[in-house]
């Protein structure tokens, strides 16, 4: 049996003609101090050279997996963890990429904190053309029960998490979705399970014109009034206070309109 400080993780990988920095985001995953992992690479139907950016790397722990058709993201997402064999998931994209540490540092907290489900940490954003990077939440990330945290101030980057893989036998993301999916799914998981927090810095997200969410702040909003309409009640009746969701709303709004990254 495998030992727990050493358990397999996989890193889920979805691209759709992501060569561009696929292979500063698949070296931060070779070069993790933690050896233990597999990448799950799910090719969403790529015309662009993403595979040959791949082929570069001659790692056994690279798997490959080509869609037949295009695919939603969350759907895709959701077959590449059936294609997974890890005891922890945690999920990356082409245009990002991890510090060396992060999956070691995630693995320890689930070793000490074996209540958490759970784990995500602050992370860097690094701007289109500007090589400084700077940290995305400057107050103290929540832990524990935090999902009135999640509804006042959503801080939960996918980039940043590591889930127990017993979560995704029950628990799938909304491919209904084309923006919010995460969001959706952590603020359901955050009802059902305790999850912990990283204040440092362990992935570094890039901000650039041709990011999917970027692109779709439309979608992005349609999507999210959609989600208030179908959970503002249900949410009330547990006892959670959503009208901060409203002002999410709101901000998404203004940096629409700003073109604030």
């Amino acid at each position: 049996m495998q030992k727990k400080d050493n358990a397999l993780v996989s890193v889920i990988v979805n691209c759709h003609n992501g060569e561009q920095y696929l292979e500063e985001c698949i070296k931060s995953v070779i070069n993790q101090s933690y050896e233990n992992w597999e990448l799950i690479f799910w090719d969403n139907c790529s015309s662009d050279n993403s595979k040959l950016v791949l082929e570069k790397f001659s790692d056994k722990r690279i798997k490959y997996f080509r869609s037949n058709k295009f695919l939603n993201l969350y759907n895709a997402r959701n077959l590449a963890i059936e294609k997974s064999k890890g005891e922890y998931i945690g999920f990356l994209d082409t245009d990002d990429f991890w510090e060396k540490d992060k999956i070691n540092i995630q693995v320890k907290f689930f070793n000490k904190h074996k209540d958490y489900e759970i784990v995500f940490s602050n992370y860097y954003l690094i701007k289109e053309k500007q090589k400084v990077r700077t940290i995305k939440h400057k107050l103290i990330l929540p832990s524990g029960k935090i999902t009135q945290n999640l509804l006042n101030f959503y801080s939960i980057g996918i980039l940043t998490t590591l889930v127990r893989r017993n979560i995704f036998k029950i628990y799938k993301f909304n491919k209904d979705y084309n923006i919010i999916g995460d969001f959706d799914l952590f603020i359901t998981l955050s009802q059902k399970f305790k999850i912990g927090s990283i204040q440092e810095p362990l992935a570094s997200y890039r901000v650039h014109s041709s990011n999917y969410s970027s692109q779709n702040l439309e979608t992005h909003i349609k999507e999210l009034k959609s989600w208030i309409n179908i959970n503002d009640q249900r949410l009330r009746q547990k006892g959670y206070n959503v009208n901060q969701q409203k002002f999410f709303l709101l901000k998404l709004k203004i940096k629409s309109f700003f073109n604030i990254k």
